[in-house]
């Protein structure tokens, strides 16, 4: 281990230097060393191996300040190839440590090590990592807390504590044979055997009740929560038995504050929420429980975790559940979503773009392939599943497209197709009933001019398995403005956006047979992912690629790469 830890080493003390050289961030440098290896866990009675780092489910907290700069050296000794992902942190002018798969960089190969930098702007709050490799984020992920920068505090009083939680999908069976049977059958991959919350089903599975995760709280004190959401293919409702949560930040930014008696959370998203204890001591139950009104295949059952509260409190004959909205309550998950606000203060200014120089309408829908009659695909007979953005299945390239990108001297049109901007064929698209399912495929990708003040809307379709999307861009926070039922009407829809406090988010839900408006202005130069945070539909390709052209100065371009990348070959 000794020659290989002096490698790391050197290797760090060469990117240290970079960072001093290339990068603006004024905060302090923080080092961390992950192995990514096989684990055992034993839960709902069956011992699994999962993919870890640091042998720990869910992963190692990363701490930082506003403004720092963070090394992750990661060393691969799994048996797959693995890339890390900074789910929300914008990493201004460098890609390079983006890392999702064949965009940014190519898989980091067993034995292999590679280190990543990640460059922290306006973030504050809670942020996450994850695997962004096949589906090995089913088990690689853990939370990222930005705390306020010296000098400054959070808009809120400080809490007596700080509690990640972090929801989970478990499976008995490796999920990478989970993935590969669904891509051979071409059907929906089968479902999770469990949901977990700080990596524990709870009472409610088998084997589980005397591992159930649980939360100490005092009497009279108030508790900042910082909910992960890194289940696979499932949106979520969460609640605590006779507590109320006051929500005060999302995504890495804060929000007007709200209480609610029940949070609605996609894949990708985080939530902040402060929890005061003053119920009567004793247990409560938290509870996790589904959100899905669509035909596809889900996982319907439901994981708990209790709040206990310490001190002259015995075990309760009768512990307290939450009531929830009903599992497919669309209502009730909207008026969730249009709550959250930006704080749009003094301390806080948004800048929400006004002059838009780009406009993409973009459908979100489910489709099929048609397969040749020798590879056993099984979907409403001889094809298999797909997904597609505005009528494109999105085909990953078989090299980094970013490497690509910076090879060819920027010209995106050596390196892949023009995405449209609005659908090939435009069709009612709630109401269809003889629109083909069948879509194309292709590598095809948003080019944008730096500076772009960009205007998207999602639109979801009546075609296949309708459900809600939970759409996330990488290298950029955006303002969701408007969300809503039907199609989208362009001629009405508009005037009724909400341009003074919009949320500052990086993954929204697109509501079933509806539509979200997103803006954001384009200063981040790069290669930047857009795809479905359900992992299915990824693998399905709803999916797209951002490019944002470099501006007129070096510090409106994109910075040159580290002198290594896990190689593509």
């Amino acid at each position: 281990m000794k020659p290989k830890m002096g490698l790391i080493s050197g290797v760090l003390g060469f990117i240290f230097l970079s960072a001093l050289l290339f990068s603006k961030a004024q905060g302090a440098i923080h080092n961390y060393y992950w192995v990514v290896k096989q684990t055992n866990f034993t839960k709902l009675c069956t011992t699994s191996t999962i993919l870890t780092v640091n042998d720990n489910y869910p992963g190692p907290e990363i701490h930082a300040q506003k403004g720092d700069t963070v090394f992750v050296t990661v060393q691969n000794d799994g048996p797959y190839g693995i890339t890390i992902h900074w789910h929300g942190v914008r990493m201004p002018r460098n890609p390079w440590s983006d890392g999702p798969e064949y965009i940014t960089q190519c898989p980091i190969k067993p034995g292999g090590n590679f280190t990543q930098e990640i460059n922290l702007s306006t973030e504050e709050g809670t942020l996450w990592w994850h695997a962004h490799s096949d589906w090995s984020r089913a088990t690689v992920h853990g939370a990222i807390k930005v705390f306020p920068a010296d000098g400054t505090n959070h808009p809120f009083d400080e809490p007596d504590g700080d509690q990640t939680v972090v929801f989970s999908s478990w499976y008995k069976s490796n999920v990478m044979d989970v993935l590969d049977e669904s891509i051979a059958t071409g059907g929906d991959p089968n479902v999770s055997d469990a949901y977990t919350i700080n990596g524990e089903p709870g009472d409610l599975y088998n084997c589980s009740a005397e591992s159930m995760y649980s939360l100490l709280v005092e009497t009279g004190k108030t508790y900042l929560l910082r909910i992960v959401n890194s289940i696979l293919n499932e949106e979520m409702f969460f609640a605590i038995a006779n507590h109320n949560m006051t929500v005060v930040g999302s995504d890495g930014a804060y929000v007007k504050p709200f209480s609610t008696n029940y949070l609605f959370i996609t894949p990708g998203q985080t939530m902040d929420v402060l929890v005061t204890a003053n119920q009567t001591a004793s247990y409560y139950y938290m509870v996790l429980t589904p959100f899905l009104d669509t035909d596809s295949s889900y996982d319907n059952t439901t994981s708990r975790a209790l709040i206990k509260y310490t001190g002259n409190c015995t075990t309760p004959s009768f512990t307290p559940t939450p009531t929830f909205p009903n599992i497919s309550d669309s209502i009730s998950a909207q008026l969730f979503v249009v709550r959250l606000k930006s704080l749009a203060d003094s301390a806080h200014p948004i800048n929400v773009p006004q002059n838009i120089t780009r406009q993409i309408f973009m459908t979100v829908s489910v489709n099929l392939f048609a397969c040749p009659n020798s590879t056993g695909c099984t979907v409403d007979g001889n094809n298999k599943l797909a997904a597609s953005l505005n009528n494109n299945s999105f085909v990953l390239p078989s090299t980094a497209l970013l490497q690509k990108y910076y090879d060819n001297n920027y010209n995106v049109s050596l390196i892949a197709d023009e995405f449209p901007n609005k659908p090939p064929t435009p069709f009612n698209y709630t109401t269809v009933a003889n629109m083909s399912a069948y879509t194309n495929e292709g590598t095809q990708v948003i080019t944008l001019n730096y500076g772009d003040e960009v205007e998207i809307v999602f639109q979801g379709t009546n075609i296949g398995a309708t459900q809600n999307h939970p759409m996330h861009l990488h290298g950029y926070s955006f303002y969701l403005v408007g969300t809503g039922s039907a199609d989208f009407d362009n001629g009405t829809d508009p005037g009724r956006f909400n341009l003074v406090d919009p949320p500052e988010v990086n993954t929204i839900a697109v509501p079933r047979k509806g539509w979200s408006a997103i803006r954001f202005k384009a200063d981040n130069p790069g290669v930047w992912f857009m795809h479905c945070h359900f992992e299915r539909h990824t693998i399905w390709g709803m999916s797209t690629v951002v490019i944002v052209k470099n501006g007129d100065t070096n510090e409106t371009s994109m910075r040159p790469p580290p002198s290594y990348m896990p190689p593509c070959s």
